[in-house]
């Protein structure tokens, strides 16, 4: 048996966990926080738009529009801890980063781009580009948006962001420690 396909074997009876990318593993807040600014011309906190996404303020919703926009997510900052956490679940787990792309076409370049950048360690045949969710195959999905859980099959962890905060259906993480020490005491 060659080394590859020893690999392979090795790899398909790993458990899997499927990881979004934006608010999970890149922060967007501080971009639309930025964009607001400069349209309204004032500083906006978290705590201003806490249970909702920024866009959903009244008078913001605009803001969205620049998610259509080349350029949007290639320059998110990464999630603290992230990179450290998905690196050692990578030692136990096949990890697979499932982020929502089609809806913005000019997303697909980017997301690429900084998963390249940011997270190459983890092989871009485990990048997965799509529209909705609930076809993902894993035992875990890591996400912060409900519906995307709702419509998973295997174990939701919800991602704490400004709009799921009022969410208690699914077991909650709040940051990538949190992560650690949930996949540190699972007992498969």
């Amino acid at each position: 048996m060659s080394q590859n396909e020893f690999s392979t074997i090795v790899m398909n009876n790993r458990k899997r966990i499927a990881i979004d990318m934006d608010e999970v593993m890149a922060d967007v807040l501080p971009k639309f926080e930025d964009l607001y600014q400069q349209e309204f011309g004032k500083e906006i906190k978290r705590e201003d738009y806490w249970g909702k996404k920024l866009y959903d303020i009244e008078g913001a919703s605009h803001i969205r529009n620049f998610l259509h926009d080349k350029g949007f997510f290639a320059d998110l900052p990464v999630m603290p801890g992230s990179k450290e956490v998905i690196r050692e679940l990578m030692e136990e787990y096949e990890i697979f980063i499932v982020t929502a792309a089609m809806e913005f076409r000019n997303s697909l370049e980017d997301k690429y781009d900084w998963l390249m950048t940011h997270f190459s360690f983890v092989p871009w045949k485990n990048f997965v580009f799509c529209g909705q969710k609930g076809m993902i195959d894993a035992e875990y999905m890591i996400d912060d948006h409900v519906r995307n859980l709702e419509a998973f099959k295997g174990k939701g962890l919800l991602f704490t962001s400004t709009h799921n905060l009022e969410e208690t259906r699914f077991t909650r993480v709040d940051n990538w420690e949190e992560v650690r020490n949930f996949f540190q005491n699972v007992k498969d």
